[in-house]
This record gives C-alpha cells, structure tokens and sequence, in this order.
C-alpha cells in the first residue's frame, strides 16, 4: 500500500498512515445534531471524509466509516436546565421529538446523496446507544473521574488534567479556561467551571428522557460519540474526523472520557477540516447568512444570485486544501461552475478520444510529461489529501487533452501506454476519489431547478399582493408531497416527503 500521510491535529504534524489492523481502516466522523436543517456547514466535513473513505478505499483499505446522528443530549449550559437541542426544537415545532428527528435526518440524508457521498457503514444514533453511554459513565464514576450531583453526573476535569495532558488537542490550557469560563446559572453544583456534563438531571418539563441510576434524564453530547466510536471501532481506532470547531470541547472530552474508561487514548490519528466563511464572515444566525442546504441547491436565500449544483459545491470545496479556512460567494461558487464544466467537458472529449495504437510516442518530452503529472496525482493526495492539487493536476492534463481534441496535438503525441494512463487517472481521481459526477446525471436537480422557479414567481406573487396565486403554487406543491417553509428571513426552504 501506498505512503499515505496525513495531518494529525493531535501532534499537529504530517505523519505516514499506518492502521492499526493491516489492511482494514476504521474512521470515525461526528454527525448532524437533527434538531434542523443541515446547511453549508454541514457540506465541507462530510464532503471532505467522503474523500477521506474513498481514498483509503482506493489504496486498498476495507474501510469501516462510521457517521452517527446525534439525535438527543447536544445541549448548551445557558440556563438554569440544560437544554436539549432536539427536545427544544421539537417543542418548538409542535412535533414528538422522533418525528422531527425523522425528518430533519431525511433531509440530510438527500442533501448528502445530492452530493454524491457515500453512506457510512454503520450510522448509530445517540438514542439508540442510551445503555453503552450510561455503562460507559458508570466506568468513569467507578474510577474517581467523575461525580453525581442532584441527579447529573459531571466528569472532573481538573482531577484529569492533574494526570493527562488536558487540552493537548485544541491547544487549551486549563488554568486560562478556569480564569475566562464565565459564571452560568447552575454551575454552582459543579465542583469546577470547566468540568462537563456526562448525564443531566431532566426537569418535569423535558421530553426526552431515560431512567439511569442517577434518576430520569438525558446523556451529554461528548459521551454519545466516546460510546458509539468504540461499541463500532474498537477501544483504539485509527481515524477521527469532524470540522475545527468540534476540536474543543466536544474532540476535547472525548479523548478524556476514553482514556478514562478504557485506560489509553482512543485515537491513533485526528482529523480536522477548517470552516466556512460567508462573504468573508463567519456564519452564523447574527449575520443572517446561515445557508441551508435546501436553499443552495434552489438559490432560495437573499444572499445567493443563483441555485447551485450540488455538483459545483463539491468541486468548489475540493479546490481548496481542506485544513485552509473556505470563503463561500457568488462569484467564487460561478467560477467554480465553469471551471467544473470545462474540466468535465476535457474528460468527456477524452473518452471519446482513439489512440492509434503505436507505443512509439511522436513527442517523448509530452509523452513523459503527461506520465509525470498522472502519478503525481496519487502523490498529491498521499500528501495530507490535497485535492487542490490533484485538481490543478488534471486542469493542467486537460490542456493536452483538448490539443488532440482540436489537431493542435497529434493523436500519436504520446505513446499508447501514456494515452491509457491519462485515461485511467482522470477517470480514478475526478469519479472514484474525487467522487464527482457529470452534471446531468443528477436528474435530482432538475427538481431543485423547476423548484427554484416556482419559489421565484410564488415570492412575486406575494409581492404584488396576489396571495390567491401565492398559496396555489404552495399548496400544490404540497400535495406532491413538497412542503415550502417561509422563514423569518424572507428566505424559503422546502422538504421532500
């Protein structure tokens, strides 16, 4: 097998991929929360560890991915109760929580395969493994790391750090956290501010719940992934993935959670893609430029001139490295589009393309350039997976390509074995790894664009006050089974029952 390396966040340098079972790989990516609609964020991780998988594929690895759903238990400490993501929204929404988390992982289901990712070979849900995380938490108590207060179990960090290396991960350090960790209703309970929540105690309020030895509640975030990686994985596995934010505290926990439980680190290498940016800015509700991934691909957001291909976001984030920071816009996403077609369109023409047959090469600096610059495609991506450059690579075979295309290279410029390879590589890199597909194929899309139409005259039509035509389109699109949402930001997003 080839030289594999990649980036380990956790020493933060390149080192050589080698799985702790030979031949086999076992990968590990944090999934959606389904308390909503999955939107840009969520393109970039699952984009790039869909590339991770098949690569590994691809040098021969048989590879166990394994994606989970975090459909309870991500809350945020910003009240007096924590509170539980999905429960919150669910409440919101007026539906039963598994209603809603049946919905919200449908449409992340399609959004996924509109980007042409493969599903992971095991996909567990947080609710679903509610008796490994309370074992695992149990582990934790029996060993000192953790303590019960009034039905929550919080895991002592600082007792932790006082034996591991806390914080080596995200670069935190805990003496600073401890300092800036600001006062939050409830935290009186814990013993330190920096300490985090395994199991939470639920108010009579809340809907999700589980019995547990400490009383009815809710799992914490950070346990559900520590539960689910090594129940499918091991105790050791050999890759975790997910974006830079989880690196703290969510990447953070899990790595003190397991070497608790299990008395050694979990992770041989992680990880980690940089995030998004929005015309320059973070994305974020405040900025109002969340982007929901139903509306990229129906141009259905005040901030997008067009709908874009599916297609078209998956080679605009491939065509950056996927550790360097990612600006989305108009104009970057368009010139992503017409350089995704004329690359296309040189690996269509090259399908189409006879090589005489003779081996002899009538240009052998060509013939050997055209060799050199196919293999170092898999140089590229042995290299910490740069895409950009396989990429660039291809762009730059694509020149000599359409020469032959249009006389200005001879069919015999390069000799049989040459032609055979170009072939070979474009389709390996731009379909296998890459995962790319013809524009066309994705007949999906023509939904999504007759969809795009009909958002536009329905959005008209309100303006011009002719509601009657306004819930026409509306309501017979929703006995097709699509169903629009206005939201409160004028934009619209639509789901597929």
């Amino acid at each position: 097998m080839s030289e594999f390396h990649i980036y380990n966040s956790y020493t933060r340098q390149k080192e050589r991929f080698e799985s702790i079972t030979p031949g086999h790989a076992g990968l590990y990516v944090c999934g959606p929360t389904v308390s909503g609609e999955s939107h840009m964020g969520h393109a970039r991780p699952y984009i790039t560890f869909d590339v991770v998988q098949r690569y590994l594929r691809h040098l021969g690895y048989k590879v166990r991915y394994v994606r989970n759903i975090t459909d309870a238990g991500h809350f945020e400490e910003e009240g007096r109760e924590a509170q539980d993501k999905v429960s919150e929204k669910a409440r919101l929404e007026k539906l039963e929580p598994m209603e809603m988390v049946h919905k919200y992982t449908s449409m992340f289901h399609h959004g996924m395969r509109l980007f042409n990712c493969d599903e992971p070979s095991i996909e567990p849900t947080a609710t679903g493994h509610i008796v490994e995380q309370i074992g695992m938490i149990e582990d934790i108590i029996a060993k000192g790391y953790a303590y019960e207060v009034n039905g929550s179990v919080y895991f002592d960090v600082k007792k932790y750090a006082d034996n591991y290396p806390y914080g080596k991960l995200s670069g935190r350090v805990l003496e600073d956290q401890l300092e800036t960790t600001r006062e939050l209703d409830g935290q009186d309970e814990k013993r330190n501010k920096a300490d985090f929540a395994l199991w939470k105690n639920a108010p009579p309020e809340h809907i999700m719940r589980w019995k547990s030895p400490w009383g009815e509640g809710f799992p914490g975030w950070h346990i559900e992934c520590s539960a689910m990686s090594s129940k499918y994985l091991g105790e050791t596995f050999d890759i975790h993935g997910g974006g830079m934010d989880l690196q703290f505290p969510h990447h953070e926990s899990e790595i003190a959670q397991s070497t608790i439980s299990h008395g050694h680190a979990p992770v041989r290498y992680w990880m980690h893609n940089n995030m998004i940016t929005i015309n320059g800015k973070k994305m974020g509700k405040s900025y109002n430029n969340v982007i929901k991934l139903s509306e990229l691909f129906s141009g259905g957001h005040p901030l997008l001139a067009q709908a874009y291909h599916p297609m078209v976001v998956r080679f605009y984030i491939l065509q950056t490295h996927y550790r360097s920071t990612l600006d989305f816009s108009n104009e970057a996403l368009q010139a992503a589009e017409r350089a995704f077609r004329r690359l296309w369109e040189a690996y269509e023409v090259l399908q189409k393309l006879q090589h005489p047959g003779n081996n002899e090469a009538a240009n052998a600096g060509l013939h050997q350039q055209v060799l050199e610059q196919c293999g170092q495609c898999s140089e590229y991506m042995n290299d910490d997976l740069n895409t950009a450059k396989v990429i660039a690579n291809l762009f730059d075979l694509s020149s000599t390509i359409n020469g032959m295309k249009g006389g200005q290279v001879a069919a015999n410029a390069i000799g049989a074995d040459a032609f055979d390879t170009l072939k070979s590589t474009f389709r390996t890199y731009l379909e296998d790894i890459l995962g790319m597909q013809a524009l066309q194929v994705q007949q999906s899309n023509k939904l999504d664009e007759v969809l795009a139409l009909l958002i536009e005259i329905r959005k008209d039509a309100k303006k011009r006050k002719d509601f009657a035509t306004s819930d026409q389109i509306r309501n017979r699109l929703a006995e097709a089974g699509i169903q629009l949402k206005d939201e409160k930001d004028g934009s619209v997003s639509y789901s597929i029952e």
